[in-house]
């Protein structure tokens, strides 16, 4: 089984999400294992943060991963490095 890119979708209002896509028709899109990106640091835009991931991730608030996610309204795609998704799931989980 071919493995699935792992991507940040970002939505028109839902926020930014990291995730395996599974699917994309028009702009809905379907992540698998989603981190939503509710504030990051470390990275000066979503296309740094896509290729070389954040230098600052206790300053990160990346709740915690959902299984699956279907995103309406998606605005941009981007598909990441192996180094940024591995700096994205090294961020610890944000709970309140």
């Amino acid at each position: 089984m071919k493995s699935k890119p792992y991507v940040i979708v970002r939505t028109f209002s839902a926020g930014c999400f990291a995730g395996n896509l599974e699917s994309r028709k028009g702009q809905d899109v379907v992540l698998l294992n989603t981190r939503r990106l509710w504030k990051w640091a470390g990275a000066a835009s979503l296309s740094q943060l896509a290729v070389d991931g954040t230098s600052n991730p206790g300053e990160c608030r990346f709740p915690a991963e959902t299984p699956r996610h279907e995103l309406m309204q998606a605005i941009e795609v981007i598909f990441t490095t192996k180094k940024a998704k591995e700096s994205i799931a090294a961020v610890p989980v944000w709970k309140a």
